[in-house]
């Protein structure tokens, strides 16, 4: 799931899309480099999310393994969607 990219559902973030960071019960944090940084990223429920077929390897292995992610690095994968 690290790595997803997942579509917002609801809030002032919907329509826009995003990369999950970490996961917490029902809750999960996601990212797109702009709007949510890396530094702070949204906490939002599973829920107000929908799952798409896209996935980063290279971004998911670097947030599993604690490694450092820029958000220009978010931005331009989110870019080319």
């Amino acid at each position: 799931m690290f790595g997803s990219v997942v579509l917002s559902k609801a809030g002032r973030d919907k329509e826009r899309y995003f990369i999950i960071t970490k996961l917490e019960d029902n809750y999960v944090y996601i990212v797109d480099g702009d709007l949510h940084k890396v530094e702070n990223p949204k906490h939002k429920k599973i829920k107000h999310l929908q799952e798409t077929d896209l996935f980063s390897e290279k971004l998911s292995e670097r947030f599993k393994n604690n490694n450092k992610v820029t958000n220009q690095e978010i931005k331009r994968f989110l870019k080319n969607i």
